[in-house]
C-alpha cells in the first residue's frame, strides 16, 4: 500500500505493506511488519541498509525494548517493591505477555518482535537517530483498565491468569491475526474483540500516539522510516496526515490516567455495612447475635483467604497473614490480604537469582508456577485475593441471613 508515492527505485522491501506520508517537509515511510515473520526482519534490514533515511522510528517503548534486548533484566527486579507499590497485576500482565511470546517463539522458531529489535540494532549500527514512538505498555494497560467495569476487569484478570498457566500451542487463526495485526492485541485477542474499550486503548489510541511521536521526534530529518506492526499502518497514516493538534498536546492527553478518587466510596460503603451490621446485631439481638456476626465474618473471609494461600503452596506464616488480614481487606487497600500474604511469602522464601533467571521458562508450565519462588508469590497474591473476595461475598450473605432470617 502506498500513499502519494513518487517514483522509487525497485527494492524488495517495498513489496511489503507500506505507506508514504509527507507532512511539514518530512516524508515518512511507514513499513508495516508482521511480528512473527522472517520476511519482515529481512525487509527492515534491507530498508535500513539501502540508505536514504535520516532517522528510524520503531513501534517500541523503553520497557518493551529492554524486554526483547535483555531477557535477564527480570533477574534485577525488586519483587517486594512491585508488591508494595500495587503493581502486581501489571507485572502479571507483562509476564503473561512474555509467556505468550515464548510459546510463539518455540512454535514458530522466531522471537515475536524480532523485526523491531533488528530495526533498532541496524539503525544504531548505521549511526541513524533512533526513536521509540510507542506508548509505555504500563500506561496502555492502566488506561485500558480504567475504562472497564468491575466484571470486565474480572474477566480480563481471569484471561491473564489462564494465559499464565496455559501450555497449549498458539492456534493457527491467532497466528494469522498476529501476522496482520499487533502483538498486544493478539495477546488479549479474545477479550479485545468483545470489548471496544480495550481495543481502543490497545490499538486506536496508540495509532494516534505514535503519529504524534513521529511528528515530535522528526527534528531535522527529512526522510524517516517508521517500523510498525501492519495492524497500525492505516490508522497511523491517517492520523499522521490529518491530526491538527500539537504533538505534545496529543501525547499528554493519551498519557493521562484518571487519579484514584480521594474518597474511597466502596470501602466506606462496605465499612458502613459491616459496622452497621455488627452494631445492629449487638443492639437488637444481644451479645450472642453480635458475636455470631463477627464470627461469621472472620471465619468466612479469613478462612477462604487462608485456603487460597494454602492452595498456592504458601508458607504457614503466609497462610496466617492471609487469615488475619482477610477480614480487614474490604476496609482499606493497604490491608489487602493478597498483598500481605505475598509480601510475607517473598520475605520468608526469598526468591533467588536462579528463580528470576528461570522465570521465563518456568511460567510456561503449571508445575513451574509452584516450583519457581517468584511465580509462586504471584500465585499466592491471586489465589489469596480470590479466596478473600469469595469470603467477603459469602460472609456478607451469611450476616444478612442471620440478621433478617
Amino acid at each position: 500500500m502506498s500513499l502519494n508515492a513518487p517514483a522509487q527505485p525497485a527494492a524488495e522491501w517495498r513489496s511489503q505493506p507500506h505507506a508514504l506520508v509527507e507532512r511539514d517537509g518530512v516524508r515518512y515511510t511507514l513499513l508495516g511488519t508482521a511480528h512473527v515473520s522472517r520476511a519482515s526482519v529481512d525487509a527492515v534490514r534491507e530498508a535500513i541498509a539501502g540508505g536514504g533515511f535520516d532517522a528510524v522510528a520503531v513501534e517500541l517503548d523503553p520497557q518493551r525494548l529492554q524486554a526483547i534486548s535483555d531477557p535477564d533484566a527480570m533477574a534485577r527486579l525488586d519483587l517486594v517493591k512491585v508488591l508494595r507499590e500495587g503493581k502486581t497485576p501489571l507485572f502479571a500482565a507483562n509476564l503473561a505477555l512474555a509467556s505468550y511470546q515464548r510459546r510463539l517463539a518455540e512454535q514458530l522458531g522466531i522471537e515475536p518482535g524480532a523485526e523491531l529489535k533488528a530495526a533498532v540494532d541496524d539503525a544504531q549500527a548505521a549511526g541513524l537517530p533512533t526513536h521509540l514512538i510507542d506508548r509505555d505498555v504500563g500506561l496502555t494497560f492502566r488506561r485500558a483498565l480504567q475504562r472497564l467495569g468491575w466484571w470486565q476487569r474480572a474477566k480480563l484478570g481471569g484471561g491473564v491468569i489462564a494465559g499464565l498457566i496455559v501450555d497449549d500451542e498458539v492456534a493457527e487463526h491467532d497466528i494469522e491475526k498476529l501476522k496482520q495485526g499487533d502483538l498486544l492485541q493478539a495477546s488479549f485477542s479474545e477479550f479485545a474483540e468483545q470489548t471496544p474499550e480495550l481495543y481502543d486503548a490497545l490499538i486506536a489510541e496508540r495509532d494516534r500516539y505514535m503519529a504524534a511521536r513521529l511528528r515530535a521526534t522528526a527534528g531535522d530529518a527529512r526522510e524517516v522510516l517508521a517500523v510498525v506492526g501492519a495492524g497500525h499502518l492505516d490508522g497511523l497514516a491517517r492520523h499522521l496526515r490529518e491530526d491538527a493538534a500539537a504533538p505534545d498536546e496529543v501525547t499528554a492527553a493519551l498519557e493521562t490516567v484518571k487519579p484514584k478518587s480521594k474518597l474511597p466510596v466502596m470501602e466506606l460503603l462496605i465499612g458502613a455495612f459491616l459496622l452497621g451490621g455488627f452494631a445492629w446485631g449487638f443492639a437488637m439481638g444481644g451479645f450472642d447475635v453480635g458475636a455470631d456476626l463477627l464470627l461469621y465474618w472472620v471465619l468466612w473471609t479469613g478462612g477462604l483467604g487462608a485456603l487460597g494461600c494454602l492452595a498456592a503452596g504458601g508458607h504457614p506464616l503466609s497462610i496466617l497473614g492471609a487469615f488475619v488480614s482477610s477480614p480487614f481487606t474490604p476496609l482499606h487497600p493497604a490491608l489487602a490480604s493478597g498483598t500481605v500474604s505475598a509480601l510475607i511469602e517473598a520475605w520468608v522464601r526469598k526468591p533467588t537469582y536462579g528463580d528470576f533467571m528461570a522465570l521465563r521458562e518456568d511460567v510456561n508450565t503449571v508445575r513451574g508456577w509452584w516450583r519457581n519462588r517468584v511465580a509462586r508469590v504471584l500465585v499466592n497474591f491471586f489465589l489469596t485475593s480470590l479466596g478473600t473476595a469469595i469470603g467477603v461475598w459469602t460472609g456478607g450473605a451469611r450476616m444478612l441471613a442471620r440478621l433478617f432470617g
